[in-house]
């Protein structure tokens, strides 16, 4: 164990352990067995669905246990930073947005954030989204308003800047940020060089040039953003069941640009023919479900120029993601989609003319 109750790997999470989590909850139990089998695809963590044979007691038949990636480079980004974030999501945060995310059963993070462990509701027969397939407008469409949830109960809200563990962008970090970018698209750009488009590889060095600018600009507006709302990340019901779509993976949560999450999602989870017939009323759509919210004094022009300004979104998060975690064949086929996705709305929407 690497620290007080924090499983180091999903090998630690025995009946035992898990027996002692559920009675400190509430739930008088005693467990057989525990059956640990792997779900999702995270980059940063390991996800896994537990099947609880129950020997005392009763308790949720499955729940699904989160634990550090077993990858070192993806375990390094994730104990940047990310790990604790999501546990202080569950513990902080959740309860006062409206967004739909699993219930949280036990968070618990190691002081420096090396190791953690969630248990959170099973919410199967719902099934992951596909990040490299695309989704349909129907998805998109609960995904925008869903999304709404996360931004309008605390839209502009000054106490976030209370909560210390959230990161912000400020001119110092800004400068950081960007070098740090300048550097990692060079490297992504020539990774990638044989299935990247030379017009996506353009767009990309471009941001990357002027991202510190991005980063700290339209700070009149600001919310909590998920930093990676994006279709492996959210969890659609099916016709046997279970909740219309939900938001997982809150280890890039942050204050800023309420608008990064939504054209991140739209840019890359839409293909992009789809994206240019659709994405009009997907902000509009989004934009409904705020005012739903309580939100004020923001209206549709500004919205949809804070949707265009918001597709770097798509460039920041690939390039990093890539370049920061355990290289895969699936990651890679999934980070040339979102390239090509976020390279042609780019484009599309004349965007890097709102940076200079």
């Amino acid at each position: 164990m690497t620290g007080p109750g924090i499983p180091a790997s999903i090998d630690d999470v025995t009946p035992g352990w898990l027996a002692e989590v559920l009675r400190a909850g509430g739930t008088d139990v005693e467990l057989a067995g525990v059956d640990a089998r792997p779900v999702g695809t995270g980059q940063m963590a390991d996800s896994f669905r537990l099947v609880i044979d129950y020997e005392k007691g009763q308790g949720p038949p499955t729940l699904v246990a989160k634990v550090p990636a077993r990858g070192e480079l993806s375990r390094a980004a994730g104990a940047a930073g990310g790990y604790r974030n999501e546990v202080r999501y569950y513990q902080e945060i959740a309860d006062t947005v409206t967004v739909r995310t699993p219930a949280c059963h036990h968070a618990a993070v190691t002081d420096d954030s090396s190791a953690f462990v969630l248990l959170l509701e099973d919410l199967a027969p719902a099934e992951q989204g596909d990040q490299i397939g695309g989704c349909t407008l129907p998805q998109a469409l609960l995904a925008v308003e869903n999304l709404a949830g996360l931004h309008g109960p605390r839209w502009c809200d000054p106490s976030l800047y209370d909560i210390d563990w959230l990161s912000r962008a400020d001119a110092e970090m800004a400068v950081f940020a960007s070098l740090l970018l300048v550097d990692s698209t060079a490297r992504f750009n020539d990774r990638y060089a044989s299935r990247l488009a030379p017009e996506d590889a353009d767009v990309f060095e471009a941001f990357a040039a002027r991202s510190a600018a991005w980063l700290t600009g339209r700070p009149e507006r600001f919310g909590l953003v998920h930093g990676d709302y994006r279709l492996d990340n959210l969890l659609f019901g099916t016709v046997a069941g279970g909740h219309p779509v939900a938001a997982v993976d809150w280890q890039t949560v942050a204050i800023g640009l309420p608008g990064r999450d939504l054209a991140y999602f739209c840019g890359n989870g839409l293909p992009i023919e789809d994206r240019r017939l659709h994405e009009r009323d997907l902000v509009r759509a989004y934009h409904r479900a705020l005012v739903d919210q309580g939100v004020e004094d923001y209206d549709f022009d500004t919205c949809w120029d804070d949707y265009r300004y918001g597709h770097f979104q798509g460039p920041w998060t690939t390039v990093l993601g890539a370049m920061h975690v355990e290289q895969t064949d699936r990651g890679d086929d999934m980070f040339m989609a979102m390239a090509s996705r976020a390279g042609a709305a780019i484009r599309d929407l004349a965007c890097l003319d709102l940076i200079g």
